[in-house]
């Protein structure tokens, strides 16, 4: 069986948006893999764009799609192991929740 792709999962973002989850506007960057995505979450709206539209996101993620996916599917949550390590990358881990709850996928 399959699980989603990450552009899949993109595209549908605005769709499954929750909105008020948030508080104020807040600028993602994803980088996974070959895959770049910039996320605009407002406490009304959500825009995905492709590519890096903003010089300094609040909070950038790097890492690959697989992990992305092990994130997004099956509920797995990253621990001081997987940044430590380089497995994910962010600027500020704190509001990557924030963006899984603004999807309905907090844990």
């Amino acid at each position: 069986m399959e699980g989603s792709m990450p552009e899949k999962i993109f595209t549908e973002l605005s769709q499954i948006f929750k909105p008020q989850t948030i508080k104020s506007e807040i600028t993602y960057y994803f980088s996974l893999g070959d895959m770049k995505k910039t996320v605009r979450l407002t406490p009304d709206s959500c825009l995905v764009e492709d590519g890096k539209t903003v010089e300094n996101a609040d909070c950038v993620c790097k890492t690959s799609p697989e992990f992305f996916l092990k994130i997004w599917d099956e509920g797995y949550r990253p621990g001081l192991k997987d940044f430590m390590s380089g497995t994910i990358k962010s600027n500020n881990p704190n509001e990557l929740k924030t963006f899984l709850a603004a999807f309905g996928r907090e844990s």
